[in-house]
């Protein structure tokens, strides 16, 4: 199954929102990574944002990347975004799960730490656009939401949620993000302010009616109680890796004949294969290149050369 982000316009131009079902990201994520609860739910977390952001991106080249660099025990995060949204994840420490709160739920926060929260946005320019701000909390939307309103002076309100069964899996997962624009009326945003009072356990309600396949517009009603909108799109989204052959072999390539065969012998001076192997943080697949690969490798290069 695929998850889904519902686009969304207030009808008279105050907002735009974008709220996304994710728990099939969210699994996937935990699949791939084996993580413990508390990391599932910061990359999680990440994972739902990310997906979100990524499908504001106006060109199918375009990309997104987010970074949270904190210095609590999940160590490093890292989600990667396509212009519609499909994602990739990386946690340093998988198996970060510190206790949870008093109230029972999972401390994302102190698992995250203190740090920075990066936004890299590449469209297609000389360079891409960064922006970055200090982690406000750890748990991720404070920290998105800080991010739209001191880099790019946009009024936000994220919220985020994953909750975690009893087997460490995903049984609910999702969020909204809700973005003022230009001229915004006062009184619609005095109403999206009380409303987001009553998202605090989003992630219950994903969990609730997941099943429906109606999660995104019963989040759309609570979250814009009272005032008039319409439906963008649907979009369907999946955790989607882009990695290839092709690609780590142009990776393996940039090292030079002599560095790459010189990790071929390194490998077999200490009784290893004969190979170069290269793992992917953000999928698990292992592509592996054997000393013929890399000799094949650069020859096409001078034959290329011999033939200019």
């Amino acid at each position: 199954m695929s998850s889904k982000i519902t686009r969304i316009m207030t009808r008279d131009g105050s907002a735009r929102v974008h709220i996304i079902e994710s728990k099939d990201i969210v699994n996937e994520g935990i699949k791939v990574h084996g993580t413990a609860p508390t990391a599932s739910a910061a990359l999680g977390r990440l994972l739902t944002a990310g997906s979100m952001i990524g499908c504001m991106l106006g060109e199918k080249t375009d990309a997104l990347t987010l970074t949270v660099d904190g210095d609590g025990e999940a160590g490093k995060l890292i989600v990667s975004s396509d212009w519609l949204g499909n994602v990739r994840g990386y946690i340093q420490n998988p198996l970060a799960d510190p206790p949870a709160k008093p109230n029972g739920k999972l401390d994302v926060g102190t698992a995250v730490g203190n740090g920075m929260l990066r936004v890299i946005r590449d469209c297609g320019g000389k360079e891409p656009h960064v922006g970055s701000v200090e982690l406000v909390s750890g748990e991720i939307a404070e920290d998105i939401a800080a991010y739209f309103a001191q880099s790019e002076q946009v009024p936000t309100l994220c919220a985020l949620g994953v909750l975690i069964g009893k087997n460490a899996d995903c049984i609910g997962a999702g969020g909204i993000i809700i973005q003022l624009l230009p001229f915004a009326d006062e009184s619609i945003i005095s109403q999206l302010e009380k409303n987001a009072e009553r998202l605090t356990d989003i992630s219950g309600i994903f969990s609730r009616y997941a099943e429906t396949g109606k999660a995104n517009m019963f989040v759309a009603d609570i979250a814009l109680d009272g005032i008039e909108y319409d439906l963008f799109d649907e979009i369907e989204v999946d955790y989607k890796c882009t990695c290839s052959r092709e690609r780590t072999g142009n990776a393996v390539h940039s090292l030079g004949e002599r560095e790459a065969l010189s990790l071929i012998d390194e490998a077999v001076s200490e009784g290893k294969e004969p190979i170069i192997e290269v793992g992917c943080r953000f999928c698990g697949n292992n592509y592996v290149f054997t000393k013929e690969d890399v000799v094949k490798m650069f020859e096409n290069d001078k034959n290329d050369k011999e033939e200019v």
